[in-house]
């Protein structure tokens, strides 16, 4: 049987999705093409996740991307993904998310333009796009397959997925709104995953630029280590220094050239722009994939030293700080830090008691904590504004009555109060006892000041700010001026 040229073409795209990108590049963008080496990755993995579910078998991993702006991730895997799958499965049914209801409508309609176009249509006219569903938001075909456009945070019901598609989740504006980011985390975990067609075949797939340490790419990677398989595509848009672990897969990192991802699309000079108008912490984000810069945020928590403490007799002052919450099993943690110092000037990070606690059961477990420590330890409790932050600070007191009890009314900024603190970490002069808590102690100070909780380090800063300045009495118990 002859085969037309048509044909020969309909049928080298259907088997690739690379090829089918290169050939319907022009029906939505009017530059030349340009190709890059990442683009090849994205069009693997995303072929990849899509056989399976073409062949109805369970997905092997859900795929994170994380990559620069400007690197055309949105229009490989949220326009031109969905129309080179309906040339293979015409029944998929796709959910694609953004940040935003126009952004995520603008992507639907560009990827239904792919299908609408006058190639698509000479050479895959069978899939057909219904005229009773073809708006920018939702078009369906005539074999039962769709994509619908939704905002992060819209409703999805009525519609489920083969394909959940989430491009750019947050605006970088937004990543600063602890509650913006709560509500996009929990959309993304708790409501997208039940508009699965099947929960075993169904795949995730999360492209965005990393923009908090709690963003929905850091809750995808710790459902992974929990156990969930997904497919973790790093991509920064420079390797600084001789890093390649940086790069996931590690592998990739060989493709860089003279340390760029993109020397086209993303030379140094465009890189050293977008320093300059992102700052240091943006920069590290979206561009470098990193929540912060890769040098270290205000501290280098890497320069902590775990060993063995000297002997008590050694320890020249112990003292506890607490910083307090009052919510059980979530917001806010209360944290209190053991802290002391050597005869030879040296830190010593001695414990961490940490948890969401009601009130009640914090003061008990407060009080439990200093029979624990003895009197030599002496304890200070930092205060809140207002009366109820009063309050709460006599009541701690008296729940330490016989203790040597230090009550303090911080003021100024978090960062101002923790640059003492962090002078003497990023000096080689803090030290640390092995223990289950110095995972999560290390990283909130690694994140600091954008660390999704800041209690460890008020608690470690209070109780560093104790061990060495002058104290007066005043009120009740005393209080650092």
């Amino acid at each position: 049987m002859l085969i037309n040229r048509d044909q020969l073409e309909a049928s080298i795209v259907r088997e690739s999705f690379k090829d089918f990108v290169q050939r319907f590049w022009d029906t939505i963008v009017p530059e030349k093409l340009v190709w890059n080496w990442h683009m090849d990755v994205l069009c693997q993995y995303l072929q990849e996740a899509a056989e399976r579910v073409f062949k109805g078998e369970p997905k092997k991993e859900d795929i994170i991307i994380n990559i620069p702006p400007g690197t055309t991730k949105s229009s490989v895997c949220s326009i031109f993904y969905l129309p080179w799958i309906w040339t293979r499965m015409p029944t998929a049914r796709s959910i694609n998310a953004s940040y935003s209801y126009p952004l995520a409508m603008d992507l639907s309609r560009k990827s239904r333009d792919v299908v609408t176009s006058e190639k698509y249509t000479r050479l895959f006219g069978d899939v057909g796009v219904r005229e009773d569903q073809n708006a920018k938001g939702y078009f369906a075909t005539e074999a039962g397959g769709m994509r619908y456009a939704v905002g992060t945070g819209g409703s999805v019901m009525g519609f489920h997925g083969h394909f959940l598609v989430v491009d750019d989740p947050l605006d970088p504006n937004q990543a600063v709104s602890e509650a913006k980011l709560e509500a996009a985390n929990r959309w993304i975990a708790e409501t997208l995953p039940s508009r699965k067609v099947n929960k075993e075949v169904t795949v995730t797939i999360l492209i965005m630029q990393r923009l908090h340490q709690n963003d929905p790419s850091a809750v995808m990677l710790r459902r992974a280590d929990e156990g969930v398989a997904t497919r973790h595509i790093k991509l920064p848009a420079e390797i600084q220094g001789s890093g390649f672990e940086q790069v996931r897969p590690r592998r990739l990192a060989k493709f860089y050239k003279e340390g760029l991802l993109d020397p086209q699309r993303l030379p140094r000079r465009v890189l050293s722009e977008a320093l300059a108008s992102l700052g240091q912490y943006g920069y590290a984000g979206q561009m470098l994939q990193e929540p912060v810069p890769l040098g270290g945020g205000m501290f280098k928590a890497e320069r902590i030293q775990i060993d063995v403490p000297p002997p008590r007799a050694d320890l020249i002052k112990e003292v506890r700080y607490w910083d307090k919450a009052g919510t059980a099993g979530g917001g806010a943690f209360t944290a209190g830090i053991l802290m002391s110092r050597d005869s030879r000037g040296r830190f010593w990070i001695l414990d961490d008691v940490r948890g969401q606690w009601d009130a009640s059961v914090r003061e008990r477990i407060i009080k439990q904590t200093a029979a624990l420590d003895t009197r030599k330890v002496s304890i200070w409790v930092e205060q809140e504004p207002g009366s109820g932050g009063k309050e709460s600070a006599q009541g701690t007191v008296r729940n330490l009555a016989g203790y040597n009890v230090h009550v303090e009314r911080p003021t100024g900024h978090k960062e101002l109060r923790a640059d003492p603190f962090s002078v003497q970490v990023n000096g080689d002069n803090v030290f640390m006892r092995a223990g289950p808590w110095n995972k999560a102690f290390l990283e909130e100070l690694e994140y600091f000041p954008h660390s999704r909780y800041k209690d460890q380090v008020d608690a470690a800063s209070g109780a560093f700010a104790a061990l060495v300045r002058p104290i007066k009495v005043g009120g009740f118990g005393r209080r650092s001026k």
